[in-house]
């Protein structure tokens, strides 16, 4: 039940912002539960809210984000996954802080090394939206923090490693740092000369398309390596024509666009909402990549598939669209030397 500290409380109307102000369209997020559902015509008594979940991990929903959701539908998929609920606060065995393993591979300030070849910058701990599932919700993001020191750490690692031929930004989400910030790193990173790839993994063209702005695409259009940008959607919902629009624009700079997901109890685990998003992703310019079985952090437990469901849905996908339309269903498990994809018994 919703308690008294998330009472709506009067909330002034958003000040127009000019098209373009992603910082503003940012600071303007909604935070208060109450709120967002007030928004949605929902009682907030009958979805068990949590104010413990909410203080662990904060409500953040870009007002565009919130807009594509559906009035009146408690079991909406997109605010399904940002809500603060009760199953959150349950402790479920087989569920840690760190279930994907990233303290163990720690190779410098912010720097992640579990696979050859590539190395994964923790950017920053600030995202767009919060999403309930996410991984990284106990991640230390104040000591474990690659822009540290500008970044000097971080590049020194990869530099003094010829094997690395790939860096990942990631995060939170990459992008909520300023494009200038970014152009710090890539130009210290540009003067490794065994780096041949760069990837980035963000969010923010789906949850916050005013991102993908002039200053960004300049940017994106002037990096010396190949790029893949992977966004994250989880729903076809997620898609609309400004969406569309930011997409075009990062497809517009060379990056190979490519869609991860995550396999979400309740958000898209039915072989329809799986065809729509992929369907709907390659429609906007992005090939399907990965579905991930959900990584076991605490506090997620209820958002978890099992195994035979996920390749139960994952065959009927395949049974259904071409072959380029079909994700890799896969699972990080700690330790290993790759994303393991998931085969029937």
């Amino acid at each position: 039940m919703i308690t008294a500290a998330l009472a709506p409380a009067p909330q002034e109307a958003p000040v127009p912002l000019p098209a373009g102000r992603w910082q503003a369209h940012w600071r303007q997020a909604i935070r208060d539960p109450a709120e967002l559902l007030a928004g949605l015509g929902l009682e907030a008594a009958d979805l068990g809210i949590s104010a413990q979940a909410l203080a662990q991990f904060p409500l953040r929903v870009p007002r565009g984000f919130a807009a594509r959701m559906r009035p009146g539908d408690p079991a909406d998929p997109l605010l399904r996954q940002v809500l603060p609920v009760d199953a959150e606060m349950r402790v479920v065995a087989g569920f840690s802080f760190d279930a994907v393993g990233d303290g163990p591979a720690k190779k410098a300030t912010g720097v992640i090394q579990k696979y050859r070849g590539r190395a994964l910058l923790v950017a920053t701990g600030s995202c767009a939206i919060n999403c309930r599932y996410c991984f990284r919700r106990h991640f230390d993001y104040a000591g474990e923090n690659a822009a540290k020191g500008g970044w000097q750490d971080a590049v020194a690692a990869i530099a003094a490693d010829p094997s690395i031929d790939e860096v990942i930004l990631s995060g939170g989400d990459p992008l909520s740092l300023a494009t200038p910030k970014l152009a710090e790193l890539t130009d210290a990173l540009a003067a490794i000369p065994h780096l041949r790839r760069l990837r980035i993994h963000s969010r923010l063209p789906v949850v916050l398309p005013e991102r993908v702005d002039d200053e960004l695409v300049r940017w994106l259009a002037g990096l010396p390596w190949p790029l893949a940008f992977v966004i994250h959607a989880n729903h076809a919902n997620e898609f609309d024509a400004d969406i569309d629009a930011a997409l075009a624009r990062l497809r517009g700079t060379g990056a190979q666009l490519l869609n991860q997901a995550v396999l979400l109890r309740g958000v898209n685990d039915d072989v329809d909402a799986l065809a729509a998003l992929s369907e709907r992703s390659f429609a906007a310019g992005v090939l399907p990549y990965y579905l991930h079985q959900l990584d076991r952090v605490q506090g997620v437990a209820h958002f978890e598939v099992d195994d035979a469901r996920a390749l139960e849905l994952h065959a009927a996908l395949g049974a259904r669209l071409s072959g380029y339309l079909v994700p890799k269903l896969v699972r990080e498990i700690a330790g290993d030397t790759g994303k393991r994809p998931l085969h029937a018994s």
